[in-house]
Formats: structure tokens, sequence, C-alpha cells
């Protein structure tokens, strides 16, 4: 990709060591994981730095976290190839957006997405998250009972329910879904 900006002479690529000459950051992605956010985060803790948004695979819930770190424009990595993405990067260099807004790129691009099925509904309830949060953090059943004022048995059910319903594997599983579905 950065060969390919290089080429175009009214496209200056600069480093990440030279932040401050940045007028439009670009990120390019998978999907959006967790750490795909937190880079984007911290991209757009930068004031006055758009963000042009390329991945290869985006589900609907991820439109909201997009727009949170100021992304203006939302292409699929294809795009390089098909040569959108410098129009892009002028667009959003001018504060003008050619595309229209996040949801209407994510619906005119699906075609060039692999579309990522969205989680089913997982209506955790309080104590279900209580216990999934615990498990992130490493608690085995007998101290995550002991954290919540519950019998170990207690938890054990939890869990078996959490991960039947869900039709999880196993607790890391569970604690993986929970973290990709931003349920903790």
């Amino acid at each position: 990709m950065v060969s390919y900006l290089g080429s175009h002479r009214d496209v200056r690529v600069a480093g990440v060591s030279r932040r401050d000459e940045v007028d439009v950051v670009v990120a390019a992605f998978d999907s959006l994981s967790a750490d795909a956010v937190a880079a984007l985060r911290r991209s757009a803790a930068e004031p006055g730095k758009p963000i042009v948004l390329m991945l290869d695979r985006i589900r609907e819930s991820d439109l909201p976290i997009a727009t949170e770190c100021r992304v203006v424009a939302l292409l699929p990595r294809t795009a390089v190839a098909g040569g959108e993405l410098p129009g892009a990067l002028r667009a959003a260099a001018a504060g003008a957006n050619p595309f229209g807004t996040l949801i209407q790129q994510a619906e005119r691009f699906f075609g060039g997405f692999v579309r990522t099925p969205e989680p089913a509904a997982t209506n955790l309830s309080a104590r279900e998250t209580d216990v999934l949060r615990l498990m992130a953090d490493g608690l085995d059943t007998n101290a995550i009972a002991a954290e919540l004022s519950y019998s170990e048995r207690t938890v054990k059910n939890i869990i078996y329910a959490l991960t039947s319903r869900l039709k999880l594997r196993n607790r890391s599983h569970a604690v993986a879904y929970a973290l990709r579905t931003g349920a903790i």
C-alpha cells in the first residue's frame, strides 16, 4: 500500500514517526479486532486527523466503533487495486466525504467486503457478565465464587448454562466470545 500510494504525485506517505506531518491516517486491518480498535482509538486521539479505514471483513456492529474513532471513509482493502484510495484520501484531507455516511459506505462496499455474520444476541445476565469478567481476569471457580459470594456449585451452573445456551466449547471460548461481542 505504501508503494502504491507513493506512486501518486499528489499523495505523500509519512511514516509513523512523522505524525505531525500527517493530514489523513490510513488504517488497514483484516477486521476490527481488539488490537485494531485500540490502534484506531490512539489515532483518533490526535485532533484533526481523519481516518480512512480499510478492512477485509466487517460486521454491522463495527460501524459505531468506526464512527467513534472518527473514521470518515470505509473501504474494502481491494479498493487499493481499484484505485479508489487516493480519491478517498484527497476528500478526507479536504474535509469532504463524497462516499456518504459510514452506513451508506458499508452498504456500498459490502460487495467488496467479506461480511462477517453478527453473533447471536447474548442477552447475558449481570451474574453471567460478572462471572465472565472474572474468568477473563484468570480466576478459577473457587476464586470467582469467593469474589462474588456465590457457592462454587452456583458458579459452575452459571458457566454451564452460559456455554450450553451460546453453544460455546469451553471457558476460554466463552471468554473469547464475550470479548469479541463486547459483553465484557
